[in-house]
């Protein structure tokens, strides 16, 4: 197997000579150009693995080049060389289709794996399965141009923001991006930012050295740096308190972070992808998201349509699903009737996905037959405070106090899950309940 090719593009010759330096070492070979013409004249001749840019040249910019390159050759990933403080110019090559960028001056150890997983973008030894029509299922033309753009995302490093309703599947995106790029083999690290009280997001995120506050008696090495290497998905990124805002675009920016009572800062290799429910522009309008940080980890954004979009898709997905579920309960798997069938078609899914699982799961649980009926899926009525199986406990006489309690509360937590499009940090808010207590009734009422 031939050793890699690179083109270095840059007009200062002591920076083609580092870099040509660099990635001999690592077993890569090299071309190099001065200027934009003579780039272009390369990459006529030869067949690149990779380019490193310069953004500023004599005869153009590199943001020119990375154009070229995306209309002409789009496999040979691309990163750019920036001077300090030119993150907004950075930022808009990775919009162009740049795979990653590296500041000046260039920091060697994060120029490597930079390289490193910009050269497995295209290595065949690595090649992940691209495929990922049977993990996002549907065959509607929305589903189709989504799962197209994770092809095209999980080959660049750029910061993705992922929008949609809760329940359209924010997280299996964020994981297939992962799962689909140069840094699979490494940890993919989710977190729900709405989930952990503000005291202890800091913590959680950087870490912290022992004795840097009460009750750290051990260090902790935080979120970011178990990411290290790979891919950290901040989920519901909105409900992330101003001060922590601030220090999370240090960390986008700088590539860094600060562990609580630490006297330096640590270098983390990570790609971030992000998601909420919430309109992040509407939150930077009302002043409760900054503006720097949505622009950073906004570079690239990806929509999920609702389950209301797309319901030409919900016949394949209640297949998946009560195949899933049979799976997970060791049982055969149960049909649908074509009325039932009908009326899950027919119904306007507040949480989407993840509500038409709760859905089966229940009827499935509920169904005493291997057929289900449109009876034991117990859909939510249009304009009825009825929205649990049993119905409001003062709708049926009260066989004991206990179950009286659980209908009312399940009620509750059904009416106050469809207000919030099934987010649940946001219905135990509404609620006025912490999220680990809406977790627990969740589970004691068997609602998933």
């Amino acid at each position: 197997m031939n050793n890699p090719l690179a083109l270095v593009l840059d007009d200062e010759p002591d920076i083609r000579e580092l870099l040509n330096i660099t990635l001999a070492r690592m077993n890569i070979q090299c071309k190099t150009a001065q200027n934009l013409t003579e780039a272009k004249a390369l990459l006529k001749k030869h067949h690149f693995d990779i380019c490193l840019t310069d953004l500023q040249l004599p005869d153009g910019t590199g943001l020119e080049l990375v154009e070229h390159i995306q209309k002409t050759n789009p496999c040979i990933p691309t990163a750019v060389i920036t001077a300090f403080g030119s993150m907004e110019t950075a930022i808009e090559a990775l919009k162009l289709g740049a795979f990653d960028f590296v500041t000046k001056p260039v920091d060697l150890t994060v120029l490597k794996k930079l390289v490193s997983a910009a050269i497995h973008v295209n290595d065949s030894t690595f090649s992940p399965n691209q495929r990922n029509r049977d993990q996002l299922l549907g065959e509607s033309t929305l589903m189709r141009e989504v799962r197209s753009k994770i092809a095209q995302l999980a080959r660049s490093q750029a910061p993705v923001f992922i929008g949609g309703e809760s329940g359209t599947g924010k997280e299996l995106v964020a994981k297939l991006i992962h799962e689909k790029g140069p840094r699979a083999k490494q940890n993919f690290v989710p977190i729900n930012c709405g989930a952990i009280p503000d005291e202890l997001l800091e913590s959680e995120l950087f870490g912290h050295i022992k004795g840097s506050f009460t009750g750290a008696i051990a260090d902790k090495q935080g979120l970011f740096r178990q990411a290290d290497g790979g891919t950290i998905f901040l989920d519901e990124i909105a409900d992330l308190p101003l001060h922590m805002q601030v220090k999370l675009l240090r960390a986008v920016q700088e590539k860094t972070i600060r562990p609580i009572g630490a006297d330096k800062e640590i270098s983390v290799d990570i790609r971030i992808l992000s998601a909420s429910h919430q309109n992040l522009s509407d939150q930077v309008q009302r002043g409760a998201f900054r503006q720097d940080l949505y622009y950073r980890i906004n570079v690239i954004e990806i929509s999920l349509p609702s389950l209301r979009e797309r319901k030409s898709d919900i016949p394949q997905l209640v297949t998946h699903l009560l195949k899933k579920n049979a799976t997970n309960l060791r049982v055969g798997v149960k049909k649908l009737s074509p009325s039932a069938l009908n009326a899950l078609s027919s119904y306007h899914y507040p949480g989407n996905v993840r509500e038409l699982e709760n859905i089966l799961e229940r009827a499935c649980a509920l169904s005493n037959d291997t057929l289900i009926t449109e009876n034991d899926l117990y859909l939510p009525k249009e304009n009825s405070r009825v929205t649990s199986p049993v119905g409001l406990a003062n709708q049926q006489p009260i066989s004991s106090l206990e179950g009286y309690i659980d209908d009312v509360e399940r009620d509750a937590i059904m009416r106050a899950l469809e207000k919030t499009r099934w987010n649940k940090t946001a219905a135990a808010k509404e609620l006025g309940i912490t999220f680990r207590a809406l977790r627990y009734r969740l589970e004691k009422l068997n609602i998933a």
